[in-house]
């Protein structure tokens, strides 16, 4: 029988022990690796390109759901979690399956039983994830920071410290005083997630930090810039002028 390669990755090693107490009854998964956060759950999925990943939610550094944005191998994800039922009610359907802690023997069973049905049924695990992270994607929970990968290390940015997001393909571009990064989003998402007291999409091309704008001015007829405190240019369309218009109360 093939070993279903599994990594168990909680930042409390009581629940990372019942993980591996409860997989003993099944010889075919090999636990490989265990992590403490995500940034080193992020290198042991990298590092080892597992089946299986028994992933908490709530971690300090990164969460569950920042980490599966992050990794570039996408094994089958069960989420453990804390949070209650109502809150994960909209991710049911498009994980492998949520083990909401504390969880019993019976109910880990079960999960053990999705993840054959999904293995033996060669279920596309990318076709799996890729619900997974539009679930994620069309919450409606407000974000207050962002984890970005670059070819040195991860890192994450606070919202407040973002000057403005900008259109960049399939990608956006996030601009702060420090740097840019590039993140697999789209601005609709930024748009929906971010606080619209704070951020205010001034064009299609751009999302605007209000705390960052130093003045407007008239471009053409039609059109305005904004300058930012850094003299940063970024033009404003006539519905992104409204927007403005509204939210400032000029």
């Amino acid at each position: 029988m093939n070993k279903i390669r599994t990594v168990i990755i909680d930042d409390e090693q009581p629940a990372r022990d019942l993980v591996l107490h409860y997989l003993s009854k099944y010889p075919e998964f090999d636990v490989i690796a265990e992590a403490s956060d995500g940034f080193k759950g992020i290198q042991v999925i990298q590092e080892y390109k597992p089946e299986v990943v028994f992933l908490d939610i709530q971690m300090p550094k990164l969460t569950g759901f920042e980490m599966l944005e992050l990794i570039d191998t996408k094994p089958l994800i069960v989420f453990s979690t804390a949070y209650d039922q109502f809150a994960i009610k909209a991710f049911e359907m498009n994980a492998v399956d949520y083990l909401l802690k504390p969880y019993s023997r019976d109910r880990f069973d079960q999960t053990i039983e999705k993840i054959k049905e999904k293995i033996d049924n060669k279920t596309s695990i990318e076709t799996v994830n890729n619900k997974l992270i539009q679930s994620v994607e069309e919450s409606t929970e407000l974000i207050n920071r962002i984890a970005v990968r670059t070819a040195q290390k991860i890192q994450v940015v606070a919202v407040e410290d973002v000057q403005y997001f900008e259109a960049a393909d399939d990608y956006v571009m996030i601009h702060t005083k420090d740097g840019r990064y590039l993140k697999e989003k789209t601005m609709k998402y930024f748009e929906s997630h971010l606080d619209r007291n704070q951020f205010v999409r001034i064009h299609r091309s751009y999302i605007l930090n209000l705390a960052e704008m130093q003045k407007i001015e008239r471009y053409e007829k039609d059109s305005h810039i904004v300058i930012l405190k850094d003299e940063n240019k970024l033009k404003v369309s006539a519905s992104g002028y409204k927007l403005l218009r509204e939210r400032l109360g000029f």
